[in-house]
């Protein structure tokens, strides 16, 4: 559905991106990712048509890109990190304006608009100036633009930014329903998010892609040791010591104390060797109490740290 090949961009003479190349299938949600000045923003305008690239090519459902950039700007909705609305109109005003814009036949613009006001939980403030709104709000009106000419690809920068935990929800709820019908470039700074969200992740670091693969693999591949965290009640050095004893363990780090004498240890061992029924059984047998016992997973956000830092280093 979205084929990106090599594609670079300068600013005179500063690459903004270079020879970036990815893939998007379609009915995919994929998480675009990157420190801020990454490039992320500038190839996705790319994408849209609302600038050329310096070489490499892109197409979005066929069509190039370049070449036939008014069908690509057909198919696509597009959300970017600034909101395009007019503040002087109501939200109904504007959307109806937006379907002329982009060419939605008159006799359907009532019925997508409608659909998109509800989709977008617009319901209670259709009537109401934009300037009025929320900043959540905002963004809701922001992502129905986007969706309201029922484009085959959508292009989302930061979709919610400035929303309740509520709203955040609900919007990617409705992220993950469209993707059955729709292709979805995701980009956010909500790490956890993306996790929640997309199947597939491109990581882009100084214009460059870094990696891309599925957020499952990526946790795969950084996590070198395995790491488990224990909260236990008995004195702190006697614990340390009886942990160092186990067998396959390699270190020991006090962390936190809770009250008392119940603190948080974290303990790294082998990848390749699981040490928690050691562990348990070791502390259990010694009369201290286990009140806690859980592996700390890889994130995504120690993958993106990982590789931005490894990039710039």
């Amino acid at each position: 559905m979205i084929a990106v090949e090599n594609l670079t961009k300068y600013y005179g003479t500063l690459p903004a991106i270079q020879g970036v190349s990815f893939r998007v299938e379609k009915g995919e949600i994929l998480g675009f990712l990157g420190p801020n000045g990454a490039g992320k923003t500038t190839t996705m305008r790319i994408l849209t048509g609302f600038m050329p690239a310096t070489s490499g090519t892109a197409t979005v459902a066929g069509y190039d890109v370049f070449k036939d950039s008014l069908e690509v700007r057909k198919r696509i909705g597009y959300l970017p990190e600034n909101v395009p609305i007019y503040n002087d109109m109501e939200v109904s005003a504007y959307l109806n304006f937006v379907t002329e814009v982009k060419g939605v036949p008159k006799k359907l613009r009532k019925e997508k608009i409608q659909q998109v006001i509800k989709n977008c939980g617009l319901e209670s403030v259709s009537n109401r100036m934009i300037k009025n709104l929320s900043k959540g709000y905002r963004q809701r009106v922001g992502l129905a633009q986007a969706l309201v000419n029922d484009p085959e690809v959508l292009i989302l920068d930061e979709p919610t930014m400035g929303l309740d935990p509520k709203q955040i929800t609900e919007i990617r709820h409705l992220i993950k329903e469209l993707a059955t019908e729709k292709t979805i470039i995701l980009s956010s700074h909500i790490l956890p998010e993306v996790s929640m969200i997309c199947q597939r992740v491109v990581i882009i670091n100084q214009g460059k892609v870094v990696a891309e693969d599925t957020t499952e693999n990526l946790t795969s591949r950084s996590q070198t040791s395995r790491r488990i965290l224990l909260q236990v009640d008995g004195p702190s050095e006697v614990v340390l010591k009886i942990l160092r004893e186990v067998n396959g363990v390699n270190r020991v780090q006090r962390k936190d104390q809770v009250t008392g004498n119940i603190f948080n240890y974290e303990v790294e061992a082998s990848k390749d060797r699981d040490v928690r029924r050691d562990l348990a059984h070791a502390i259990v047998q010694s009369g201290n109490g286990l009140l806690e016992l859980r592996p700390v997973e890889v994130s995504l956000e120690d993958v993106f740290v990982k590789l931005v830092t490894e990039e710039e280093g």
